[in-house]
């Protein structure tokens, strides 16, 4: 007792063994909290569904619209390539913008940019306007993945970035998915144009970045002090950047070489109609959505190669099935291509937000993967080619094969961070 009241009369407190007191590594910064990650990944899923609804509205329309100016397929195929053409440019300026002025100021102003786009493109008059809106609008749809992927994957938890990531990645699916069904529901009855007044809707959720998410912490840490300190970090990346743009295609190729033209496979090809099209295009977004998170989580267990690399096999196994003469195969093989493709990209955002710097990484993964789109929009022009000659079936089938293949080595020669703390300054800043 006395031992005891005289550590309380000296403001003092007894000794603690040393075995009991944890072991703070002062030599490296401490990893920062995770604030607001729910909010940052809702605001990234909500805007990449949207801008992936309004690109498929064109998608679903591509003969209608055609068939309005007079164009052909191959003509009308031009409009897609143009919109993937223009996404590095909105990638290289908002990105910039992001790692030198914080990820929600950009990602607002690319929000409204692009829904004015898009309901501007409900009143174009003739087939040069709508090619000057669809560019336009690929500005803006290239700025927004990068900015929003960045600021959500560097709020989320590492331990929970693979599955978060297959989530956020699949808004893209879930766009496609609500664009089959406005389609299959509201086309019939009021025609193509009044789709597109639908795009304004990512102006609300500008307002729900402007108050609802907060800034990223990693950028406030970590942000370059000025454009020069900045380009001298993007010109000591260009390595990394050479590689996530040959990753990045491939996986472009695989995602615009097995959706863009699916609809026109499905009226050419089958002469269905709106309504069947875009059940059956729903239906395989509904394989895509759940193979992405699924993949997703798998990551976070057995590292994202791995999970890229099995998901990219089998979806080579599924080729027979998805351009089946069948239509029970066809539904099901459509399903499944879908769900092992888009398992695989719902790894990128983690993945390539992990590989990429923290000074750097607004603008790196989403420039290189506009970049990588940019190579790869040319394969809806080609499968359109093909399928003069050909079938739509059997151009996609012979596409889709060699893209599978390829991204399989492309990923087998590449590396990964899985679950790096990005609050950690590294050597490699």
């Amino acid at each position: 007792m006395r031992q005891r009241d005289a550590c309380f009369v000296n403001n003092s407190l007894p000794p603690v063994h040393s075995s009991l007191v944890p072991t703070i590594d002062h030599s490296r910064p401490q990893p920062l909290p995770n604030t607001g990650s729910g909010p940052a990944v809702f605001a990234g899923f909500l805007g990449w569904t949207l801008d992936a609804f309004d690109y498929f509205l064109v998608v679903f329309c591509l003969t209608d619209i055609g068939r309005e100016f007079g164009k052909t397929d191959k003509q009308m195929s031009v409009a897609l390539l143009v919109t993937l053409g223009f996404r590095p440019i909105g990638a290289f300026i908002f990105g910039l913008l992001a790692d030198r002025y914080g990820r929600r100021l950009p990602l607002m102003l690319d929000l409204i940019f692009y829904s004015v786009i898009e309901v501007m493109t409900g009143f174009a008059h003739n087939y040069t306007q709508f090619l000057v809106l669809r560019a336009l609008f690929g500005i803006g749809m290239g700025g927004e993945w990068g900015v929003g992927a960045s600021l959500a994957m560097e709020k989320v938890p590492p331990r929970w970035r693979g599955i978060l990531s297959g989530l956020l990645q699949e808004g893209y699916a879930a766009g496609n998915l609500l664009a089959a069904l406005a389609y299959r529901t509201l086309f019939p009855h009021v025609g193509w144009r009044p789709l597109f007044f639908i795009g304004g809707l990512p102006a609300l959720l500008a307002l729900y970045v402007r108050f609802g998410v907060r800034e990223s912490e990693v950028w406030e840490r970590t942000a370059r002090k000025d454009w020069a300190a900045l380009g001298t970090s993007i010109r000591s990346h260009l390595p990394l950047f050479g590689y996530l743009v040959l990753l990045m295609m491939m996986m472009n190729l695989s995602s615009h070489g097995t959706q863009d033209m699916y609809p026109t496979l499905l009226k050419r090809d089958w002469h269905f109609g709106a309504r069947q099209t875009g059940d059956i295009a729903a239906f395989t977004m509904v394989g895509a959505i759940i193979g992405g998170v699924l993949f997703g989580l798998a990551s976070d267990w057995i590292g994202r190669r791995y999970a890229m690399l099995i998901a990219f096999a089998g979806a080579l196994l599924t080729v027979p099935l998805a351009f089946s003469h069948s239509l029970g195969f066809l539904v099901l093989g459509g399903f499944c291509m879908q769900f092992m493709v888009q398992g695989a990209w719902g790894i990128i955002p983690a993945h390539i937000s992990e590989l990429s710097p923290n000074s750097v990484r607004g603008f790196l993964p989403g420039f290189a993967y506009q970049c990588g789109v940019l190579i790869a929009g040319s394969v809806v022009y080609f499968e359109t080619y093909l399928a003069i000659r050909w079938t739509y079936a059997v151009s996609m089938a012979a596409s889709a094969s060699v893209i599978f293949a390829g991204a399989i080595i492309v990923i087998a020669l590449g590396k990964e961070k899985r679950a790096v703390h990005f609050a950690e300054e590294t050597a490699e800043e």
